[in-house]
């Protein structure tokens, strides 16, 4: 029981860590930037990724390790729309952070760079679509099929 209060302790730091991260990156984006800045939102993005498979392996550990049953997860369709929802977050990440490292590379830091505005797009959507699944989480948890 002890390995469950942790693992769902951690699991919620590293979401709360993770929407952080994901919310310093939505602040700190603007139309133009220089590269010092590209460089700081980068670490950001990886600490954003980092804490987002942090997630990911507490929740693995929920799942098949010390949580309910699999098979409570298994067959809830909510936690299935939970699970595709962070799948479609993780997905959408991959642009800005391509984009962040390609643009952040090289020595001249007061170059500035025109970010795109899908770039600060996909931030958002994913900010939108994070916020969709706590409510999931606490819909799943009570045992509350919304499909029905």
């Amino acid at each position: 029981m002890l390995a469950e209060i942790f693992t769902r302790y951690f699991h919620f730091v590293f979401i709360i860590v993770m929407s952080g991260a994901l919310m310093g990156e939505a602040f700190l984006l603007k139309a133009q930037m220089s590269k010092k800045e590209l460089k700081t939102l980068a670490k950001l993005d990886a600490l954003y990724g980092l804490s987002a498979v942090l997630v990911v392996a507490a929740g693995l550990t929920l799942w098949f390790g010390v949580g309910k049953s699999a098979v409570f997860y298994t067959q809830n369709p909510v936690f299935h729309l939970k699970l595709s929802l962070a799948i479609l977050i993780g997905l959408i990440s991959i642009y800005p952070t391509v984009f962040y490292l390609k643009k952040s590379k090289g020595t001249e830091l007061n170059e500035q760079v025109q970010i795109p505005p899908n770039i600060q797009k996909a931030v958002y959507l994913q900010l939108f679509l994070l916020a969709l699944i706590p409510m999931l989480a606490v819909l799943m948890a009570k045992g509350i099929n919304i499909f029905e």
